[in-house]
């Protein structure tokens, strides 16, 4: 059998005024594709595996349509170049926005049945942060997400999909999607499923995998820092039986609705005052602190020097900040070299809404891998080392410091860009703040510009009732 493979993930906020590029993906083509670790479950025995096109991005601010639709030009020459096709796996995150479109998901998937056909059985992987519509789902057979966040079942996720279609396809047996959307907009942080009501609920959906008629529940967040139609939480349920599907739809939907008012934020969070305060109190170390509202991995644009700026102000010693994106700052450094001691701007070189901090600096460490964009610079400002990168991207992983000479858990305090703590550095914490600071992803959902999402939804309102609806796929009611 013939399957072919490609897709498109990121996620955008649509109150970030920074909007990406082609360069701001990663794009994998051919065998590239199949030698990602992501994709290492491909190989499957009597399937021809057909790589396209797999563009992936860190979260950010809308994508430019012309990068779009250039995106979206090529996947779709390389999935015609390999008609026909017995079966398609997109693997996709579900929180893309796109200038002058609300469904970009959608768009894509309608795209990708339109050039495969209708007997062409079509898979997708999604993030659970992913907004779903029923574009997407009347173009799909297969929908499976994640059920962990943090996200620690990336490739189990992905290999569920494939498994359900390769499956559907030696069977014959051609599944379906119901869904049911939820009028619930939490952010990641409030939901991580670590914690309770989340935990229970997730661990609750193996149960419906397991009835009969059903293949695969899901519990979709959804993606609140995009003011779009289709941003909701939803259950997406694929399965044989249509009535089953419904039923485990409208239970799971239910679920959620009923348990709203419980869901918060995991580890001590409030003002960054506040939580500076207890840092600066803890007996213990590494105090983490996540600046929340300025987190590229939840889409923002990651150059705030708020927290740096606190610091400073007070006189803070063996703080270790990492990391604050500005390519200016970064080129100056490098143009200085390691010893140098400059005069530097840091912060606000991508969204000028924020005051950046003027500084004194000390050239610590030089980064280059070959590339401009890449660079890496680290600083010391007094008391504090400040990682300072020419691309945006997280310091999630205790590779990211290692390679700059840097041990996080040496420190007193170490501030990274982040909600809810990645797997590696959780367990280091001690203890685990979370600061309510501002930027483009804050965490004062109800005050966040409400304009085109539908009405009503929690928490933006409270007084209201709700009742699941499950809806199916086109192609299942057809």
């Amino acid at each position: 059998m013939r399957i072919a493979v490609g897709g498109i993930h990121t996620e955008c906020s649509t109150y970030s005024p920074v909007l990406m590029e082609v360069e701001d993906f990663r794009i994998l083509r051919d065998g590239d594709l199949l030698a990602a670790a992501y994709f290492d479950f491909l190989a499957t025995d009597g399937v021809e595996v057909l790589p396209l096109l797999h563009a992936r991005a860190v979260p950010g601010g809308p994508v430019s349509r012309e990068t779009y639709e250039a995106l979206k030009a090529e996947f779709l020459d390389r999935l015609q170049a390999a008609l026909p096709l017995d079966g398609l796996y997109l693997a996709m995150h579900g929180a893309m926005n796109v200038e002058g479109m609300d469904d970009a998901e959608g768009d894509w998937i309608a795209a990708a049945r339109a050039t495969v056909g209708e007997t062409c059985v079509v898979a997708a992987s999604y993030d659970l942060h992913g907004n779903v519509s029923q574009r997407v789902v009347d173009g799909l057979d297969i929908f499976a997400a994640y059920r962990t966040a943090p996200h620690i079942d990336v490739r189990p996720t992905m290999l569920r999909a494939w498994n359900m279609l390769v499956e559907a396809l030696r069977s014959g047996e051609k599944p379906g999607i119901a869904w049911a959307s939820v009028p619930v907009l939490l952010p990641g942080e409030c939901t991580s499923t670590e914690d309770e009501p989340a935990a229970s609920l997730y661990a609750r959906l193996s149960d419906f995998d397991r009835r009969p008629g059903i293949a695969d529940a899901n519990l979709m967040i959804g993606y609140v820092w995009a003011d779009e139609p289709r941003a909701t939480a939803a259950a997406v349920v694929t399965g044989f039986d249509r009535d089953a599907a419904k039923e485990a739809a409208a239970e799971i939907a239910i679920g959620y609705w009923e348990t709203r008012e419980r869901f918060g934020f995991g580890p001590v969070t409030g003002p960054l005052a506040e939580m500076l305060d207890i840092a600066a109190k803890a007996e213990t170390r590494p105090v983490i602190l996540a600046d929340s509202g300025d987190n590229p991995t939840g889409g923002g644009v990651g150059d705030r020097a708020d927290v740096l700026r606190a610091l400073i102000e007070r006189n803070w010693q063996d703080a270790l900040l990492a990391g604050i994106t500005d390519r200016p700052a970064v080129e100056a450094c490098f143009a200085a070299g390691e010893g140098a001691t400059l005069r530097l701007r840091i912060g606000s070189s991508l969204d000028p809404s924020s005051k950046p901090a003027e500084v004194d600096a000390a050239v610590v460490r030089l980064d280059d891998s070959g590339e401009a964009r890449e660079r890496q610079a680290v600083v010391r400002v007094g008391g504090i080392t400040v990682v300072l990168a020419a691309r945006r991207r997280p310091y999630h992983d205790i590779a990211d410091f290692r390679r700059l000479g840097l041990d996080p858990k040496a420190v007193r305090l170490l501030v990274v860009k982040s909600g809810y703590l990645s797997p590696e550095l959780r367990p280091v914490a001690n203890p685990n703040l979370m600061a309510l600071t501002d930027g483009v992803v804050n965490q004062d959902i109800p005050r966040l510009a409400n304009r085109r999402r539908r009405e009503p939804a929690f928490p933006f309102r409270r007084d209201f009732d709700f009742m699941p609806e499950p809806r199916l796929s086109a192609r299942w009611t057809g």
